[in-house]
């Protein structure tokens, strides 16, 4: 998905920080560099700020902001990481992740349908979410309103869910992070939010109730509120 997605927090935080909605490589606005890996992505984003900021990443999103942090600690003082979790894939020793064989048939699909694709991986993101058939409604809508995704760029995001492997790191991301979770999320279940926010030093974690994948949009108004007192803990802590 673009930044656009971020539209409903945005109007929500309006008056307590400025908001930048990011075009990941390949996708609305942003132009296709030739690599899609952590490093690549942490590289662009890293190059359009010049001082501390709060990173929030959602689902992969998650993974590049903890990156992030990692490579830069000195640059990102504040992470939400949102449905996200160290490793996507499942593994013998990590039974939160979605199958391997379920990995590969989106990326033998996007060959053949990368639109009707999308589309299925939008109804798994919000599959058991209060108020469902709206929500996937709307992200069906908004999905190319800022123009089709680089197809190299989406096999390259598909790669880092597929391979990436954040646990070993965890120790190392000492930023302050609040971990936010879906109650009903089928893609990264709660379990994995929980591993997430132990395995981080200074980290918490909110479960919402009645959300799936994308609680900043099923409940966007708890989300927010979240954020705020989280920003503003860490302002005055």
């Amino acid at each position: 998905m673009h930044g656009g997605i971020w539209d409903r927090v945005a109007d929500r935080l309006t008056g307590i920080c400025q908001v930048h909605r990011v075009d990941l490589p390949g996708h609305g606005a942003s132009a296709w560099p030739g690599a899609f890996t952590l490093d690549s992505v942490v590289d662009q984003l890293a190059a359009q700020f010049d001082r501390p900021i709060a990173v929030c990443g959602w689902s992969l999103g998650g993974q590049i902001a903890m990156h992030w942090a990692k490579r830069e600690p000195e640059k990102i003082k504040r992470l939400v990481l949102v449905s996200s979790t160290p490793r996507f894939a499942e593994r013998d020793d990590w039974p939160h992740g979605m199958a391997k064989e379920a990995l590969r048939q989106f990326a033998a699909e996007l060959k053949k349908n990368h639109t009707a694709t999308l589309r299925r991986f939008l109804a798994l993101q919000v599959r058991g979410s209060e108020g469902e058939r709206e929500l996937l409604a709307a992200m069906r809508a908004s999905l190319f309103s800022r123009g089709e995704p680089d197809m190299d760029a989406l096999r390259g995001g598909l790669e880092i869910l597929r391979g990436a492997d954040l646990r070993r790191v965890l120790p190392d991301i000492k930023t302050p992070a609040l971990v936010v979770a879906g109650e009903r999320d089928k893609l990264t279940p709660v379990a994995a939010s929980r591993y997430l926010a132990a395995g981080l030093p200074n980290a918490r974690l909110v479960v919402i109730d009645g959300a799936a994948h994308a609680p900043f949009l099923s409940h966007a108004d708890e989300f927010a509120k979240h954020v705020v007192e989280f920003m503003s803990e860490q302002q005055h802590g």
